[in-house]
């Protein structure tokens, strides 16, 4: 047994089986792209709106599950999987769309739960009431862009909102009975381990179910790409982001789900770090590091007010 709350052993105790993501792209745009906030996106994101490895937006929902599932068969055979709506804000659109394509993905035999990646100023009252009703038929989580708690750095990368608006919509989806994701970002240009480490504590405090650790990714077509050529800022090495990553789970809840350790950005884009392209070779050091250090997910963490229920911690074995 892995010594962090995997996705993997967390969708087997839930479900009785592994499942695999279906990404998809049902053309939503985003208030950092249509004028209401900005016209450029957030700094690190590319033109696919986080969503390059996503299904074909011309396609219909039900055209792009069929064709991930069988992208993934000939791979990795699974009974079920999850419509994972991924590319922009997929809560930025008018209701009866969303719960168009929200139904049709819900309804696939095959389909076992909702995964929906959104902002956290996108989830006005309505929208919150239908995902609601969905995860009555079927699980329904929502991933957020957090990235960071630092203002400062929020301004830099042009997050949009303030801290406030994040906490506001967690406990909207708490009180619903939704599930809540948190993406972070490691490595932010500014930001120290500690500083770091602060945004994995504070979301302790909050009522979220799993967090996405992902490694800042310098994209080609990008503004970010253009600080980093100008400046030359500070990418991690292997070797630093393996020890970030230890010291997040460590001091992370150890009921929380980690859906991811690390991230692959499009080769086609990527100008760094050229090292995150050997996921399974990162992967595999982080869980060696893991093991060598005989550390885990909560070793120290404290429990704190807001917090779930905390198994025990679990010792790393082999």
């Amino acid at each position: 047994m892995r010594p962090y709350n995997s996705l993997n052993e967390s969708l087997q105790q839930r479900f009785g089986e592994k499942l695999y993501k279906i990404t998809l792209n049902i053309g939503c745009t985003c208030p950092n792209r249509d004028g209401t906030l900005g016209t450029r996106g957030c700094i690190f994101c590319s033109a696919g709106g986080s969503g390059e490895f996503a299904g074909d937006p011309h396609l219909t929902v039900t055209e792009q599950l069929e064709a991930g599932i069988k992208a993934i068969t000939g791979k990795r055979p699974a009974r079920r999987y999850i419509a994972y709506f991924q590319a922009y804000t997929n809560t930025y659109a008018p209701l009866d769309y969303l719960e168009k394509v929200y139904r049709e993905a819900l309804g696939h035999p095959k389909i076992a739960a909702l995964a929906i990646a959104t902002r956290p100023d996108c989830l006005p009252p309505e929208i919150l009431e239908l995902l609601s009703a969905l995860n009555i038929e079927k699980p329904v989580w929502v991933e957020l862009g957090l990235q960071t708690i630092h203002e400062e750095t929020a301004a830099f990368i042009r997050r949009g909102y303030p801290l406030p608006v994040f906490q506001e919509a967690v406990e909207a989806l708490h009180a619903r009975k939704l599930d809540t994701i948190v993406h972070v970002i490691l490595g932010l240009p500014g930001e120290t381990k500690e500083m770091m480490l602060d945004t994995i504590r504070y979301l302790n405090t909050l009522p979220v179910n799993g967090i996405k650790l992902q490694l800042l990714h310098i994209l080609n077509h990008t503004d970010l790409a253009d600080c980093y050529l100008r400046t030359g800022f500070h990418i991690l090495t292997l070797e630093e982001y393996t020890d970030l990553v230890i010291s997040c789970l460590e001091v992370c809840r150890p009921d929380l789900v980690i859906h991811r350790l690390t991230g692959d950005g499009p080769k086609d884009l990527l100008i760094a770090p050229d090292w995150s392209t050997r996921k399974r070779q990162v992967l595999n050091t982080i869980h060696k590091e893991l093991s060598r250090r005989n550390t885990w997910q909560g070793k120290f963490c404290p429990i704190q007010k807001g917090a779930q229920t905390c198994p025990k911690p679990r010792p790393c074995t082999n």
